[in-house]
């Protein structure tokens, strides 16, 4: 019959995917099916067209928060449920979700190809992918769900309690810890910028969300004996670098502000102050939430920069964040001052880093560096330059980093670029959600896998480079 051989075919191609390729081909068929779900009446209003409804699908399953529609007025309650969901799937790894589906497409495959694929996800290691995605699961819905309890009962006070406060206080917990940065209300969390619990929880849901399942997990295994050598290294650098970032992006903030006279920050209060540029601080590490009015004429040049910076950096492996992670600046620091001292090896924490580490977080920051370059390039060549209001490079280039780190901040850009400009936007949220490394072993895996033994078995002189 059509239908069993359609579907053994369908198997078959399958089995021979490798991760890579599989978690591309499956995070395309997750958006497209967003797509029309969005588009369909039940999900929005008639303002919301295919384009639209794609764009939001890509955001939400890349936990971006970029989106050209206003959530809360363009979508029916059935649609914002429809786009929580997505970035549910986006948010606890796309990769996790893949590979625990993939066990029950290759069941023919053999022992070896499994370990091969077990081992290209270095989040879980090879073998008990299943109990770690059960795990993840459960520590994410445990999260989200104290965090939306505490916004109805504390947070969201001035809501009528019922259902519009609590689904208020679920999505904003959803969005939160799943670094994803969508909000109910057009301007975000403005309206809540000296409320101190909803600041707190949503800024404690990102970080806890960002540090990845494998540091909430260590911290939760050691809990009754809490001390920093019983933990791993992963996680004390983790959690030592994610707060010195939190650190120097509150007090870089209000140093770039309180030097530049005229911007929103200035006329705060200090304690207001400090608690909009904390929040900014931990929101600009791919969450995307906001506080205070962004744009290029309410934050300096400086705090722009600043904000890029951390934006680019991102949240940590295996967290729901993006960016080029932690682990990987903290690598590229050692690295660094090795070299500086004249060391052969790279030590962090009195333990040396294998030197396939380091090379791995060298490509990962030259590949991402150059293709958020490239995206720049791109819109500035298709931007009019002769507009009543035109683009700086500025504006442009934030809103690629933005993108390709899956944060959502936006200087309002992303509405006035065209479509060709917001696809450039969707492609970067994308290749950033899935890692630029993983796309290219995607491309190149089937063009390399002939030639790879072939490889293997050949040497080549060495010679010093100067440099």
């Amino acid at each position: 019959m059509p239908l069993p051989k359609a579907i053994h075919r369908t198997q078959a191609w399958y089995r021979r995917l490798t991760v890579p390729q599989f978690t591309v081909v499956t995070g395309l068929l997750v958006i497209t099916t967003g797509t029309f779900l969005l588009a369909s009446p039940m999900c929005s209003e008639s303002t919301v067209g295919l384009w639209e409804a794609l764009f939001t699908a890509t955001s939400a399953v890349t936990v971006t928060g970029l989106t050209v529609i206003d959530v809360g007025r363009d979508l029916t309650p059935f649609g914002q449920g429809v786009l929580a969901f997505m970035i549910l799937v986006g948010g606890l790894g796309l990769m996790a979700i893949t590979t625990f589906l993939q066990g029950f497409v290759v069941r023919g495959a053999s022992l070896r190809r499994r370990l091969d694929r077990g081992q290209t996800l270095d989040q879980f290691g090879v073998g008990g992918i299943g109990s770690t995605f059960r795990s993840i699961a459960l520590t994410a819905t445990v999260l989200i769900l104290m965090g939306a309890l505490v916004l109805y009962t504390f947070g969201f006070s001035d809501l009528p309690a019922g259902g519009s406060r609590a689904w208020a206080s679920l999505f904003h917990s959803i969005s939160a810890y799943n670094n994803a940065g969508f909000g109910l209300w057009s301007d975000s969390l403005e309206g809540y910028r000296t409320n101190r619990v909803v600041n707190a929880v949503i800024m404690l849901l990102i970080v806890l969300g960002g540090l990845g399942w494998r540091v909430t997990n260590d911290l939760w295994s050691n809990r009754q004996r809490l001390k920093r050598r019983n933990l791993s290294l992963h996680t004390r650098l983790v959690l030592r670098t994610s707060a010195l970032l939190i650190l120097i992006g509150m007090l870089g903030l209000m140093l770039t502000e309180s030097l530049s006279k005229g911007h929103v920050l200035t006329t705060m209060g200090w304690q207001e102050r400090v608690m909009s540029t904390l929040f900014g601080s931990v929101s600009a590490r791919t969450a995307g939430f906001t506080t205070v009015p962004l744009s290029i004429q309410s934050i300096s040049d400086s705090g722009l920069l600043l904000l890029m910076t951390l934006m680019f950096i991102g949240a940590s492996p295996g967290g729901t964040g993006g960016g080029i992670k932690t682990t990987t600046v903290a690598a590229l620091m050692a690295t660094t001052r090795s070299t500086l001292r004249g060391h052969d090896d790279v030590v962090i924490r009195h333990r040396q880093i294998p030197d396939k580490v380091v090379l791995r977080a060298v490509s990962i920051t030259v590949a991402s560096l150059l293709f958020v370059l490239m995206m720049a390039l791109l819109l500035a060549l298709i931007s009019d330059p002769t507009a009543d209001d035109p683009l700086s490079f500025l504006e442009l280039m934030f809103t690629c980093i933005s993108a390709f780190a899956t944060v959502g901040l936006d200087l309002g850009v992303t509405e006035q670029l065209g479509h060709l400009g917001q696809l450039i936007l969707v492609v970067g949220m994308f290749v950033g959600r899935l890692g630029i490394l993983l796309l290219l072993s995607a491309i190149w895996e089937s063009f390399e896998r002939d030639q790879i033994q072939r490889q293997n078995r050949v040497g080549y002189p060495r010679e010093d480079l100067y440099v």
